[in-house]
């Protein structure tokens, strides 16, 4: 199964909610947040405004191509602008019960290897507030193309520090696709302007990726 993690304009968010629910899939949220393209690439796509809806939910390898397909069709994933899909693959679920729920009823041993592609990884960076920029410059000179952010808060003890990582701090959490090839030196130019001895504190870490729709070169050819 997968955790479809999708990120759309907000004017798209009904229809993608749309299409989760025509294929029955569970546990839909939507959260709130932001792109981090520079004015430039803004002006000529012609986008006013970076603010974004992610979207996530669960399907099985199967519904994940149709959900996929779907947006390429309503959505129009893989045009400019429009978003951004990425699938990662769920590991272990807990119990055979929340598993058929995420299935839909339909049985499935409650242990099971994931699917798993080495093509893309998925980097999840957690930065100090108002650091996403200092992020995002040390990201694309190692050749990231792009992020999306959200807003969140550490839950550690109050006024506990790691490094310069405040831990019950306002924090911005950055989610960027990238190619397994491309990964580590993204991560390494983070760490190095970036890291937890810079005002930035990130902590990063990187996911498998099974699927992404909606990263230009990156796309498979639409079905």
């Amino acid at each position: 199964m997968n955790y479809l993690i999708s990120v759309v304009n907000p004017g798209a968010m009904d229809r993608v909610c749309e299409i989760a629910a025509a294929l029955d899939l569970p546990q839909t949220v939507t959260l709130l947040g932001h792109g981090t393209a520079v004015q430039s690439m803004l002006d000529l796509l012609g986008i006013e405004s970076t603010e974004k809806r992610v979207i996530m939910t669960v399907a099985n390898p199967e519904k994940t191509r149709k959900f996929i397909k779907e947006m390429r069709r309503q959505v129009y994933i893989g045009i400019p602008g429009h978003g951004i899909i990425m699938a990662v693959p769920i590991k272990s679920v807990g119990g055979g019960k929340t598993l058929a729920y995420l299935n839909n009823g339909e049985q499935q041993s409650a242990r099971y290897t994931p699917e798993l592609s080495d093509r893309y990884e998925l980097i999840v960076i957690v930065a100090n507030e108002g650091r996403t920029d200092q992020v995002m410059n040390a990201a694309r000179a190692a050749g990231a193309t792009g992020g999306t952010v959200l807003h969140g808060k550490g839950t550690g003890s109050q006024n506990k520090k790691f490094y310069n990582v405040s831990i019950a701090a306002e924090k911005e959490v950055i989610l960027m696709v990238a190619p397994s090839d491309r990964k580590a030196a993204i991560m390494q130019s983070v760490l190095h302007h970036a890291g937890p001895d810079s005002d930035a504190g990130a902590v990063l870490f990187s996911l498998p990726v099974s699927e992404v729709a909606g990263f230009g070169l990156m796309d498979e050819a639409a079905e």
